[in-house]
């Protein structure tokens, strides 16, 4: 083996006596010839290696955490962690001091595994954004999963910049909104919907309704504006006033 400048590897299986260096000098001529040919083919199907892996090849990724934010990645009784393998098919080793190996046979398995682990552990922060789904309803607010495993309430005095009579006439579990972190307190997180309908009526020339439809997917499947109610929270009848 080696190079199209010399030998790199020598390895000899003959055990026969008396091999002459004449012979060896012939074997190591052929196999020079040999090898030159070998890597000339090679050259001319690829010249130089790959800037990166195949996207489809097995590869391995490495990323710390915080030792304390462990436990919040392996769960109760390793839960947490089992789903998240059975969820990308991945392989995931945590060491102790906060080092996670994360195996896969593709790069998009890899990825996702490690977003989830990120969600896991990161801290959130007050003023963050977050697109969540809507987990369940109460009569005072919706609760909403901004990060894997990480709920946040949003009061139904949050849920829009005007009066919402019920949650129901707002939103429904499984949809998605975006909502801004407003309180983050003894693992309580308060999110607020309201505020973010606000920001984005704050952007010069921008109406609310473009902003929900074009940045923000505020509104259920079907909704085409911005719930407002008049003064009194009840939904006025179209035919009123005619």
């Amino acid at each position: 083996a080696g190079t199209s400048e010399g030998i790199t590897a020598l390895q000899m299986d003959i055990k026969l006596k008396g091999v002459s260096l004449e012979i060896l000098e012939k074997i190591i001529s052929q196999s020079r010839e040999a090898r030159l040919f070998v890597l000339d083919k090679m050259q001319q199907t690829i010249s130089s290696s790959r800037p990166e892996v195949s996207h489809y090849a097995p590869r391995m990724h490495k990323m710390t955490i915080d030792p304390e934010k462990i436990g919040a990645v392996i769960g109760s009784g390793g839960k947490t962690i089992r789903s998240i393998v059975e969820e990308t098919k991945t392989t995931i080793d945590v060491n102790n001091d906060g080092t996670v190996l994360i195996g896969a046979t593709d790069e998009e398995a890899a990825r996702k595994a490690i977003e989830i682990i990120e969600g896991l552990t990161k801290e959130i922060e007050i003023g963050s954004i977050y697109t969540g789904k809507v987990t369940r309803l109460l009569s005072f607010g919706a609760f909403v999963e901004i990060l894997p495993g990480k709920e946040g309430m949003v009061h139904i005095s949050e849920l829009a910049n005007y009066r919402v009579p019920t949650i129901e006439d707002e939103v429904n579990v499984g949809d998605e909104i975006t909502v801004v972190v407003i309180k983050n307190e003894d693992g309580k997180i308060g999110l607020s919907r309201k505020a973010v309908f606000e920001k984005s009526s704050q952007v010069p020339g921008a109406r609310v309704e473009d902003s929900l439809s074009a940045d923000y997917p505020f509104r259920r499947s079907g909704d085409h504006a911005p719930r407002r109610y008049p003064s009194g929270g009840k939904p006025r009848s179209p035919d009123k006033g005619r």
